[in-house]
């Protein structure tokens, strides 16, 4: 077992990790996990999984799977990422989908704090739509899902998480986001007047007025992004993430 820094964060003292509580998880998450490949190879699908990392896995005893990442999961994530390479994928792939995971992961055990952002049957519905769009059709979606071994039932899990973690930001960040009349104002003239310039010459310009909502949408996005960026940031520093198998 070897510890990893993942966005240059300082993980706890290896006596910390190697405590009885993270090792009676440890072997719990390997458990489950083992009965979910046993269950899938049972169905006739061919996997070859394994442990790749825990995420605050000894500082969150009731954390069930939230904790625990393996190479399925990354898998999945790369599937879910359109016009992503699914053969063979290289190691760059993986730690990018590693890293991503972790990310999810360090949301989402926050957000399981409020139970009150559960997401809606309606919610998941438009979530599912919305991603099988962004896939050149319904049929090539589905195939991706049976490369990597990506069931209807795991799929609305993954779901439900992305929904949850959503709501979370958005309860968080945006509700709480104030843009100024000086930075639409501001971001008009420095930013978005050259830029429409530049890529189309001869455009007639938009006023202020007509592009103030465009603005604050974009001001909006930009402060959640960066907000969220920093709670991660701070998230990381606190974590104890552990990397079993490097990709």
């Amino acid at each position: 077992m070897m510890t990893t820094p993942l966005r240059s964060i300082n993980i706890w003292d290896r006596s910390v990790i190697a405590s009885k509580v993270y090792r009676l998880l440890l072997a719990v998450l390997l458990l489950t996990a083992h009965c979910s490949l046993l269950t899938r190879a049972a169905r006739g699908q061919q996997v070859v999984d394994k442990m790749v990392a825990t995420v605050n896995a000894g500082v969150l005893p009731e954390c069930r799977q939230i904790c625990l990442i393996t190479y399925s999961d990354l898998l999945w994530q790369l599937a879910l990422q359109p016009n992503t390479p699914l053969d063979n994928p290289s190691s760059a792939d993986l730690n990018r989908a590693l890293r991503l995971v972790t990310d999810q992961r360090l949301i989402l055990q926050e957000a399981e704090k409020l139970p009150s952002i559960a997401p809606t049957a309606d919610e998941l519905k438009s979530a599912r739509d919305e991603l099988v769009k962004a896939f050149p059709s319904p049929a090539e979606f589905q195939q991706r899902l049976q490369r990597v071994g990506l069931t209807a039932e795991k799929l609305d899990e993954i779901l439900e998480q992305r929904v949850r973690i959503e709501k979370y930001l958005d309860f968080r960040f945006r509700n709480f986001v104030v843009i100024t009349q000086k930075e639409i104002a501001d971001y008009y003239k420095d930013v978005y007047v050259p830029r429409l310039r530049a890529r189309n010459p001869g455009q007639i310009v938009p006023t202020l007025e007509q592009a103030r909502s465009e603005i604050e949408r974009t001001l909006t996005e930009a402060k959640i992004e960066s907000d969220t960026d920093a709670f991660l940031d701070s998230a990381h520093e606190r974590a104890e993430i552990v990397v079993l198998n490097p990709v």
